[in-house]
């Protein structure tokens, strides 16, 4: 036992404030893959609300109302962390908690349980939903299970995606795309590099074209979306006396919403025409919806102000199922990943006060 696993807490209390909610999320570790323990406790303090009906598939819980509204809004959030980097238990300095997940995104899942808790009569019926492996490909996303066995439970006339976002309403998200660019040689012993072929000295033209790669920016529905393709990893090598046969450069392209997943993919293979370029991972991006009478009605409740989403979130998901949906959450983006992690606990606070109000106004 680790001794982030050694404190962490058996029990969620939903009457705790948002930010202590938060930092009892976040000491409870739930590293993609490994959030049974949290998915357990999460489960056993919705059931414990008799307004809820609580459903569980896997480490995926779903919390509804039932009231017969005219309008049902989910509220989605991920479960998961990326790994634990020595920020585990949580700290607060002033008005910031430190800790993993803070940013992205237990902040937001304790808003999420905080309304789930308190709002027994809402002026819309309400969805929750909780789901693990996020942080990881897109094959073990827990809202992809969901949307595929149990659609149902996802059904909605709107979604809130409570991802970072500042406390500000972010359109849409990019599309992700990995892929590997392989190149290869011939091996032969390093005293005899002549008779060989290296592999990873031609990495340096990939790496050429990507170092002169201009990315593009485009507008959408008045949202500027940066694209961006990089080099997150090189491969290869046998041993250190050894010319090597083989290497991988692994890039990643983000990429703006109005282009598909085909497009994207034939816009890397043509950047490194001539290469052998497998794709292993890709999801489509979501287009901002920002005209969708539910979505200007939201922008309107919660600021009227909104950018575009850096990165992949499971509003494309929900976008291919119909629902409309946004990103909107206390933790700062930027903030998403890093050792240093922290939220501000005003936001949290901000955040769970303009969804109460949205969710209780006449």
């Amino acid at each position: 036992m680790t001794s982030s696993d050694a404190t962490a807490p058996q029990q969620l209390d939903l009457t705790l404030d948002g930010g202590a909610l938060t930092a009892q999320l976040v000491d409870f570790p739930s590293v993609s893959r490994s959030e049974g323990p949290l998915a357990d406790a999460v489960e056993t303090a919705l059931r414990a609300l008799p307004h809820l009906r609580v459903d569980r598939y896997g480490n995926n819980v779903v919390a509804r109302t039932q009231l017969g509204r005219a309008e049902r809004v989910v509220l989605a959030g991920h479960l998961d962390t990326v790994p634990i980097a020595d920020n585990v238990p949580s700290r607060v300095e002033g008005d910031l908690l430190y800790g993993c997940g803070t940013s992205d995104m237990k902040s937001g899942v304790a808003v999420q349980l905080k309304l789930a808790a308190t709002l027994t009569e809402p002026n819309r019926d309400l969805t929750f939903v909780f789901y693990d492996c996020e942080e990881i490909e897109a094959a073990h996303n827990g809202l992809g299970h969901l949307a595929e066995r149990h659609p149902d439970w996802l059904a909605a006339d709107f979604a809130v995606l409570m991802e970072p976002s500042g406390a500000m309403v972010e359109g849409g998200c990019q599309g992700t795309l990995r892929a590997d660019v392989k190149l290869t040689g011939t091996r032969a012993h390093a005293a005899r590099s002549w008779l060989g072929d290296n592999a990873i000295h031609k990495a340096a033209e990939v790496l050429r074209r990507l170092d002169e790669y201009r990315a593009r920016r485009v507008e959408i529905d008045g949202l500027e979306y940066r694209e961006g393709l990089n080099c997150t990893r090189i491969s290869g090598g046998v041993a250190g006396n050894v010319i090597p046969d083989e290497c991988l450069v692994h890039v990643n392209f983000r990429y703006a919403p109005d282009r598909s997943e085909a497009e994207a993919a034939a816009h890397v293979r043509e950047v490194f025409a001539g290469y052998d370029v497998e794709v292993t991972d890709t999801a489509p991006g979501a287009l901002p919806g920002l005209d969708q009478p539910a979505a200007r009605a939201f922008l309107e409740a919660v600021g009227g102000q909104a950018r575009a989403k850096f990165g992949w979130t499971d509003v494309a998901r929900f976008s291919a199922l119909g629902v409309p949906a946004v990103n909107y959450g206390p933790g700062d983006p930027n903030q998403a990943h890093k050792r240093d992690e922290h939220c501000s606990l005003s936001a949290i606070a901000e955040v769970e006060e303009r969804l109460r109000v949205w969710l209780t106004a006449n």
